[in-house]
């Protein structure tokens, strides 16, 4: 920029900082929005309490914002995703206790049947699968939710929960066989 475009008030030839800011908080704000119900899904089957899966979505938010440079460089939800089992991670470790539900804890779960003609068995048949997710320690738990609900390959949930492809594949064919003890009992 010349002194004459400064002294006539022209604006500089680089974007400022302002809009920079403005465009970064829409970005986020674009990806809060299309991101938030698939991300509380995601935490209600790591936590089993929509309480606590919202929390932990809040608590994602934060830290994508915080990094959010980095995070929209490539795949914002799979640094969410990340984030998210992260922070699980690292809620468990503080606490060093988890709630498995029975039959006295199922309130914890919201009871969806009803009635109608089209949709009853299928929220049934949900209700019965988170339920008997809850059932499962964490870490099978987040290898079923990231590797089947998700459908992310072995390799990819290796690497987003720091563990060996093989450990993955043990710990997921582990689960799967709890998950089909415990659905037999509930679904037959």
């Amino acid at each position: 920029m010349t002194t004459n475009d400064a002294a006539l008030g022209a604006p500089p030839t680089s974007i400022p900082v302002r809009s920079h800011v403005a465009s970064r908080g829409e970005e986020f704000v674009s990806f809060v929005r299309g991101s938030q119900d698939r991300l509380t899904g995601i935490a209600y089957l790591l936590t089993g309490d929509h309480h606590r899966a919202e929390e932990l979505v809040q608590q994602t938010y934060e830290r994508m914002w915080r990094h959010w440079g980095r995070a929209s460089d490539g795949d914002p939800f799979a640094y969410a995703r990340r984030t998210l089992a992260n922070l699980r991670i690292d809620t468990w470790r503080r606490t060093r206790r988890e709630i498995l539900t029975d039959q006295s804890t199922e309130s914890h779960v919201p009871d969806h049947r009803y009635t109608g003609t089209d949709h009853g068995p299928r929220v049934h048949d949900r209700d019965a699968v988170v339920r008997a997710l809850l059932t499962l320690p964490v870490k099978q738990r987040r290898v079923i939710v990231l590797r089947h609900l998700l459908d992310l390959p072995a390799n990819q949930v290796a690497a987003e929960l720091g563990m060996p492809v093989g450990t993955v594949k043990s710990t997921a064919a582990r689960a799967l066989g709890r998950l089909r003890t415990v659905l037999e009992g509930e679904l037959s």
